[in-house]
């Protein structure tokens, strides 16, 4: 079944305007000039609502029927160094927001520009991959809960850029080219978001469902182009943090007495050198001890 026949582009309602594409047009389909609270991960192959960093639900359907609201104007880039490990959240060695230079906080870019960059070569990653890697974050709301709350989602660069699947399913880039041949903007719409089951790795498919409702329409409008949709979709990072190691912990009592030094008895013999003799302790003394019992017994007697 094609993207054509599911959804009808003529039956365009009210709200639907003809004319210039919308920020969020221009956005997906690279045409704008130059992980907040809420978001959705596809970790795993599977749709995932994280709120404040924790899991909070998994949704066991292999699509997602959303409403885009926002998009980053620009696709992003992202390097770090080494091995990726599996739940580490530090922040990228090298990144950008534009895909054109690195961010003004990285101390030390990999290149003065990410076109000319050694980590943009294909094959600096794993296989003919290249280390340094595309992503494009996207604001969505859930079309079952228009007026609830926007989910960021990162999308990597098999999301957003390819081919179809052959049945109307799109990769990102090409739904954006889609939607604006037919004068359609992402946030009139409700947009299924499919998983690759033949990919080896996570990555989505895009396709037109229905066109909202009127009161639907006013929902995700009244969304667009806020602040905090703006800052969902804005890359940054936080420098991980420097901690200063934690204070010994405070040892109650007193330091214990240090032990007396053995005398030293020097006798004088026929010889020109003295003659150094140790003092030995009484055959009836009660042996000493060392160790962490000596200084037990030491704090134990003092004041």
């Amino acid at each position: 079944m094609s993207n054509v026949t599911v959804f009808n582009p003529s039956k365009a309602p009210a709200f639907a305007k003809r004319g210039n594409p919308s920020a969020i047009a221009l956005a997906l389909t690279g045409g704008a000039s130059s992980a907040s609270g809420k978001n959705i991960s596809i970790k795993g192959g599977v749709f995932r609502l994280i709120s404040d960093g924790k899991e909070i639900a998994a949704i066991d359907d292999r699509h997602l029927d959303v409403v885009i609201v926002g998009a980053a104007p620009k696709i992003g880039r992202t390097f770090y160094m080494g091995k990726y490990e599996e739940g580490k959240t530090t922040a990228p060695t090298c990144w950008s927001a534009d895909g054109d230079k690195p961010d003004a906080s990285i101390e030390s870019p990999q290149h003065s520009n990410c076109a000319d960059c050694p980590q943009n070569i294909q094959g600096s990653g794993e296989g003919t991959s290249r280390a340094c890697r595309f992503s494009q974050r996207i604001a969505v709301v859930l079309a079952n809960d228009v007026g609830g709350d926007a989910l960021a989602l990162s999308l990597p660069a098999t999301s957003i850029f390819g081919k179809d699947d052959g049945n109307g399913n799109l990769p990102l880039q090409a739904y954006a080219r889609w939607l604006a041949a037919q004068d359609i903007k992402p946030e009139e719409v409700v947009t299924r978001m499919r998983f690759d089951t033949k990919a080896a790795v996570p990555k989505l498919f895009f396709k037109t469902m229905r066109w909202l409702t009127d009161d639907e329409f006013a929902l995700a409008e009244a969304k667009i182009d806020t602040d905090p949709i703006k800052k969902m979709v804005t890359m940054s990072f936080n420098a991980p943090q420097q901690v200063a190691p934690p204070a010994p912990p405070a040892i109650q009592g007193t330091r214990p007495k240090a032990a007396a030094k053995k005398k030293e008895v020097v006798e004088e013999s026929d010889d020109s050198e003295p003659e150094v003799r140790k003092e030995t302790a009484p055959t009836n003394a009660v042996p000493k001890k060392s160790g962490i019992a000596a200084t037990v017994d030491a704090w134990d007697t003092d004041d």
